[in-house]
């Protein structure tokens, strides 16, 4: 069982208390402003980008995004990639078995998917540590079993290392496993980090541009050239890959804000976004 590490911190954390919490940020002026209703779709949404701050700072962007997870429906599994903050661990770690849990239950690893993408690639290695107090992917999991409860599974993957060639190589080995499966990616990051807020502006739009492009490699590049100071963007880049392999062919900026717009102006804020990939 992998518990909680940020409940009470960067969520609320008890269930009653969440559950308002994640409303108050889909009917946020900055949100989508409507509660979700869970739909029976196509499954056209492969990929998605979300933002793992505090939920008073980035939730209502959040939202955004897991509103159209909703309108697009049930997956079977949710690939969770996210960056290491910690330094504990393997520079690319994945988890294959077990539970995580939150104040609104817990969540199965798939572990045959979380066996494939590990059997996939030499540079992923499973690992328990590197996840042990990371917050990136568990601020996800609220959002999703808001929606849709205890039915998915999810793979758990946390990228130390983000150069252009492992964080292509990740996504390449999520594709290959999951060729044939309902599966949605999702990559969480923030983007700027701690600037004055028409810079963050400026400078995620660049990193943004490249990934309405489709191009997980000009998303590191970008990052690298420009000394942008995002933190997930190896992820970013792994889901692109892994998106356009499994037919994405758009993607889509559903909101962009900063924390100096969601919590009150600042001197210095941190960007966030959701970002639909689909077929």
């Amino acid at each position: 069982m992998r518990p909680p590490v940020v409940a009470g911190q960067f969520y609320a954390g008890t269930k009653s208390e969440l559950l308002r919490q994640i409303e108050r940020c889909y009917l946020d002026k900055h949100g989508p402003g409507k509660l979700p209703k869970v739909g029976k779709g196509m499954r056209k949404l492969v990929g998605l980008v979300s933002p793992h701050a505090g939920y008073m700072y980035s939730g209502p962007v959040a939202a955004h995004g897991f509103f159209r997870v909703a309108e697009d429906g049930l997956p079977e599994c949710v690939v969770l990639l996210g960056p290491n903050h910690t330094g504990a661990g393997s520079g690319v770690s994945i988890m294959t078995s077990g539970r995580w849990k939150t104040p609104l239950g817990e969540v199965q690893i798939d572990e045959d998917l979380s066996n494939r993408i590990r059997s996939s690639s030499d540079i992923i290695d499973e690992d328990t540590l590197a996840h042990a107090y990371e917050h990136s992917i568990e601020v996800q999991l609220p959002f999703l079993q808001h929606l849709f409860e205890d039915k998915f599974k999810i793979v758990p993957i946390c990228m130390m290392l983000q150069d252009e060639r492992t964080s292509l190589e990740v996504g390449d080995a999520i594709a290959e496993a999951a060729a044939g499966k309902d599966v949605l990616i999702i990559a969480s990051t923030d983007f700027t980090h701690y600037e004055p807020q028409r810079l963050a502006v400026e400078r995620d739009r660049k990193v943004i541009e490249k990934i309405m492009e489709m191009d997980p490699g000009g998303v590191v590049r970008t990052v690298d050239e420009k000394g942008i100071t995002m933190c997930g963007y190896g992820p970013v880049s792994a889901m692109l890959q892994a998106a356009k392999r499994l037919g994405a062919r758009r993607a889509e900026l559903l909101k962009y804000a900063t924390s100096g717009d969601t919590a009150g102006p600042m001197a210095q804020v941190v960007g966030y976004a959701s970002i639909a990939v689909s077929k």
